[in-house]
């Protein structure tokens, strides 16, 4: 008889059973209701399916809807699977490549026999995909060798499939998925069938184009997108939130107000408007205030820097093809022969600043007391995104961040990282977010640094954390493993905007890798040189990112101190020209960016105009206000006005308009 497997659960009880069996049996002997609520498990901490069988004593989670972030990856996985086959149902000879879960659902992309998919197809792809959920199909997790799937692959003529099996590595196990007579390869886990899948539960969105392994020198592939949930109604929720969002896009909103606009002339670089540096301009000296409060200084680095710095920091080895690299010699101006020698030493435009602030910190001897040292640069930064993954200003390639590197000896860990976490607290609240969450980013496989290094700096942003009181649900606390920097792991700070999405944007990272590499020191109370650790951080993020998701959080309606145009002075009659050109005048010695509008357009025409325009406060004067010197105060959104001597307008805009951190 063979020896039993003891299976440990939650609960502290331990289940006795005999080799073959499954999560599955366990939740049916515990009771029925469980075994219909359970839909995977988590088997020593790994996801997996409910049907595989354990492999010797182990611990056990049992999986429910209730464990959405859990549910929802697998449903989203199997929609994936069903998409895939009916793909290749409804368009035979159409070869399968990869398709994984996304943050609100999935993907897959497609090798189409013929002809490219289009969005005219996704309806009769929708039907099919109902009738493979409707058939409820048992999902059966199936182990190949390399050698006998590679061979089914060419036999069924999915070269893709097959390439892809040939380079997996060695010792890996190569397992598929079979949903009747079709098969897919994929490690895994899924549901125990198609039927566990809600049919009114997802929808596909749209088709792209997009390379095989992300290579522009590969195949171009048909990637059909597609949303997916646990049941209807989370559906329905998501798609009224797509609604908003679209309504909510920067890059209509920005045009609407005239505040940037990008062309391909400068792939990946924005062209601000007057109206859009405005809000720049307001937003960086609001940073700058912030950061001076906090005892930082700032300074400015240079553009292009020597490839050998680069190869020194590491990032030559690790980031270089998202680079700028320039040759460093005079272009050939003559039209024979080639523009460039190919032999030039190379340059490159800084993609991140941290090489240079150190050596900034390395001119003359630093003294224990000197630290810590807080360095902040607004400064500007180029990386070499491929031109698919451009989006408005949120992905760009040219950006200047709100960057800062702070120098630190080991004993003052915990304190910078907390005053740090309550700066990021405040700025966040001040621009008009009341929710984050807070991760810590854990060691990637391909990494530099010890182990032991490691260990104490996720230590230290762990305890720093604490200390500031936020390792809590409340803030969304959360380990994420492998998502580290090569250099160190990090803090990363997740904003929840107004329609519930979320935005990654502070960062706080624990570095001892790049002091040693660059060879960053001071003089320690011992008269001994030792190492800093180098704080890197960011609150915003970048500015073009940043203005992208404020356009958005607000929809355009931006709080009176940020806003481009504070006020319009608006004629209703040409009579009272000279009086909006007062008011005007008044407002803007106050400080506040006004503008007239006494075009000969109807008052309703006008405040349709500015309402588009996202302005405010409309100030309406007409013949019997400038008789009496008061204004009509209409405010975005609002079908009342509020009359008001003009000196006393003035004072309330005066007040509404200072910037949080001057009140």
């Amino acid at each position: 008889m063979s020896a039993m497997f003891k299976i440990s659960l939650p609960d502290g009880s331990v289940r006795e059973v005999a080799p073959g069996t499954t999560p599955a049996d366990i939740a049916a002997a515990i009771g029925p209701g469980l075994a219909k609520a359970a839909i995977a498990a988590r088997v020593d901490g790994e996801l997996r399916d409910i049907t595989r069988p354990f492999e010797g004593d182990a611990t056990l989670a049992l999986v429910t809807a209730r464990d959405e972030k859990d549910a929802l990856e697998l449903a989203r996985h199997d929609f994936a699977h069903v998409l895939a086959e009916a793909v290749q149902n409804l368009f035979p000879g159409t070869q399968i490549t990869f398709g994984p879960a996304t943050e609100d659902g999935f993907y897959y992309d497609f090798a189409p026999a013929e002809r490219p998919f289009t969005d005219e197809d996704l309806p009769a792809i929708e039907a099919e995909m109902r009738a493979i959920i409707a058939r409820n199909e048992p999902l059966v997790r199936e182990v190949w060798t390399r050698e006998d799937l590679i061979a089914k692959w060419r036999a069924q003529g999915e070269t893709f499939k097959a390439e892809w099996a040939a380079e997996l590595p060695g010792d890996e196990e190569l397992t598929v998925y079979r949903s009747g007579d079709w098969l897919d390869m994929c490690r895994g886990p899924h549901l125990a069938s198609t039927g566990k899948l809600d049919p009114q539960a997802f929808k596909l969105t749209r088709v792209s184009g997009a390379y095989w392994r992300g290579d522009q020198k590969n195949a171009m592939l048909s990637r059909i997108y597609g949303t997916g949930w646990l049941n209807k109604k989370q559906l329905d929720q998501h798609l009224v939130r797509l609604e908003e969002a679209a309504k909510r896009d920067h890059r209509k909103i920005g045009q609407e107000m005239d505040l940037f606009h990008l062309q391909s002339e400068a792939q990946g670089s924005v062209f601000w408007h007057p109206k859009g540096f405005v809000l720049w301009r307001q937003l960086e000296a609001y940073m700058r205030r912030r950061l001076d409060g906090a005892g930082y200084q700032e300074v400015k680095t240079p553009q292009l820097m020597d490839a050998r710095q680069w190869e020194q920091s590491g990032h030559w080895g690790k980031y270089r093809e998202n680079m700028f690299v320039v040759p460093d010699e005079i272009p050939n101006a003559e039209e024979e022969g080639p523009i460039l020698s190919g032999q030039a030493e190379l340059m490159a435009l800084k993609p991140m600043n941290c090489p240079a602030h150190i050596l900034i910190f390395r001119q003359g001897i630093k003294s224990y007391r000197d630290l810590p040292i807080r360095m902040a640069e607004f400064g500007c930064c180029h990386r070499n995104e491929p031109h698919g993954a451009l989006h408005g200003i949120m992905r760009v390639r040219q950006f200047t961040q709100d960057d800062a590197h702070i120098f630190v000896r080991e004993d003052q860990l915990i304190d910078e990282i907390r005053d740090f976490c309550d700066l990021l607290d405040s700025v966040y609240r001040d621009l008009g977010f009341e929710k984050y969450a807070i991760k810590l980013a854990l060691r990637p496989e391909k990494r530099f640094g010890s182990d032991e290094m490691w260990d104490r700096s996720e230590q230290t942003l762990r305890d720093a954390v604490a200390a500031a009181g936020r390792a809590t649900e409340e803030f969304g606390w959360e380990e994420l493993p492998g998502e580290g920097a090569f250099y160190a792991p990090k803090l990363e700070f997740h904003l929840t905007d107004a329609i519930g999405r979320t935005w990654q944007v502070g960062t706080i990272q624990s570095d001892t890798v790049l002091p040693e590499r660059l060879d960053a020191s001071y003089v320690g109370e011992d008269g001994e040189r030792h190492r800093p650790v180098m704080l890197h951080r960011a609150i915003l993020g970048t500015f073009e990112r940043f203005i992208g998701i404020l356009i958005e959080h607000h929809a355009g309606r931006f709080p009176l101190w940020l806003a481009p145009v504070q006020a319009v002075a608006a004629t209703i009659v040409s009579d009272a020209d000279d009086y909006a050109q007062l008011v005007v005048a008044k407002l803007q010695a106050a400080g506040i960016r006004a503008e007239t509008d006494t075009r000969n357009e109807k008052i309703n025409y006008k405040v349709r105009e500015h309402s588009l325009a996202k302005v405010p406060a409309l100030l309406v004067v007409g013949k019997r206000e400038a008789e009496e010197g008061t204004v009509a105060i209409r405010r975005l959104g609002s079908e009342g006005q509020q009359i008001l001597p003009l000196d006393e307008a003035i004072a309330l805009l005066r007040t509404e308009a200072t910037p949080p951190d001057l009140r």
